[in-house]
């Protein structure tokens, strides 16, 4: 796609970017038929190539509106469109450039204003475990449109106490702690089991994406540099071997950004290199599931149950992983299927778009609720899993099928 830079962009590090993701495009289309928002809504400013012109004519000069700015916050970053681009476009990277200069020249009301400072704040403020604590405490006399971002409490078993050889940082993530708590410690508990330790380093915390994603770059960003502060001193090989083999994400929308630290970070001369490695060393917890299925296979008592698996689109669109958690599990004896119809597409959860597009996001989610319903034909799934923090509990919302992740499956089927 050819493009003119306006003057005010041309050889900045955003024009530069948003050029050469652009002159990838060529209008095919093909992106549309995957794409959520134009499957629900049908206006072509709702898919991936109508929001692409949109942000091409702003980066040639024209003057966005409160119609480009809802056009762009309507789309999910699901990033499905980059699995079916045939040119590799890296639509995602794009929107967070059209997103930045959009919001520069348009105003937000203040409500939507208020609103998004809340949840950029808010997700990783150290206010939000206590906050969630007195909403359970609270939770069956909520309005249900807050009841659902409220999860049940649940068990959380011990975390192991046994050290190994072999370590593994782990990020525990900013929600997913308070909100459920047990998916860090069965993981831990399995790679315990596997012979591996899983370290926590204190300083590390969010990893940036409720920020950057809410455009508060700079803050996305300073949260990924505090992260690398935290994680450097475990995988620094300059004194020999380094105390961590890698990093393991168990809530993929985390982990998705984790392996982009490296482009995002690309100009900064400080941590560039260092983002880059971070980058290549972090996997999400499927992406072990070989060889923890090897270290386990003898040991596992899998229960014979029907278990509907959604593959969040942060690990197979975002990551680009995709197959590991049906297939290890079936061979680890799980009746673990994934859905047969549109396992591509989002569930609507998308971090707070389910939030910020309450209506859309309901539709994808009673959408994808429904195919995962028929995963085992007639009969219904007795589980639902998946590998996300945020899909979970947005699933759960829509179901009273017990919504939870994999991960937790194969912890308690350990002795």
């Amino acid at each position: 796609m050819q493009t003119q830079l306006a003057p005010q962009y041309q050889g900045t590090p955003d024009g530069q970017a948003a050029e050469a993701v652009l002159r990838k495009c060529v209008h095919c289309g093909f992106c549309t038929a995957t794409c959520p928002t134009y499957q629900l809504l049908g206006d072509e400013l709702d898919g991936p190539r109508g929001r692409i012109y949109l942000m091409k004519q702003v980066l040639e000069g024209a003057t966005p509106t409160r119609k480009t700015q809802q056009h762009l916050d309507r789309c999910l970053t699901c990033r499905n469109c980059e699995s079916t681009c045939p040119s590799g476009v890296q639509y995602g990277h794009l929107l967070d450039i059209g997103r930045k200069l959009v919001d520069q020249q348009v105003p937000r009301p203040t409500g939507e204003r208020a609103l998004r400072w809340a949840l950029k704040e808010g997700l990783s403020s150290p206010l939000f475990a206590p906050a969630m604590a007195v909403g359970r405490g609270l939770r069956a006399f909520l309005p249900q449109a807050l009841k659902d971002k409220v999860p049940a409490p649940q068990r959380t078993g011990a975390w192991p106490t046994g050290t190994h050889p072999r370590k593994l940082l782990m990020l525990a993530g900013c929600v997913q702690p308070s909100m459920s708590p047990n998916i860090n410690a069965a993981s831990a508990r399995v790679f315990d089991a596997a012979g591996i330790q899983v370290l926590i380093a204190p300083a590390a915390g969010c990893c940036g994406a409720v920020k950057f994603h809410l455009n508060d770059q700079d803050g996305g960003m300073a949260q990924m540099r505090a992260n690398i502060d935290a994680w450097w001193p475990y995988l620094d090989d300059h004194n020999g071997t380094p105390a961590a083999e890698g990093i393991v994400i168990n809530a993929s929308g985390c982990g998705a950004t984790v392996k982009d630290y490296g482009h995002i970070l690309r100009d900064d001369p400080l941590y560039a290199d260092k983002a880059r490695r971070i980058s290549e060393s972090a996997q999400d917890i499927s992406q072990w599931l070989p060889e923890l299925s090897q270290l386990l296979r003898d040991r596992v008592q899998a229960r014979a149950s029907r278990i509907a698996y959604h593959p969040p689109c942060s690990l197979q669109h975002g990551m680009q992983v995709r197959g590991q958690v049906e297939r290890y599990m079936a061979e680890l004896g799980f009746n673990l299927r994934i859905c047969g119809q549109e396992s591509h597409l989002c569930c609507g959860s998308a971090g707070t778009y389910s939030v910020l597009n309450p209506e859309l996001s309901h539709q994808l989610r009673d959408r994808k609720l429904g195919h995962l319903a028929s995963t085992f034909g007639t009969e219904p799934p007795e589980q639902i899993v998946s590998a996300n923090i945020g899909c979970i509990p947005h699933l759960q919302s829509g179901t009273a099928t017990p919504v939870r992740h994999w991960i937790e499956l194969l912890d308690e089927a350990l002795p």
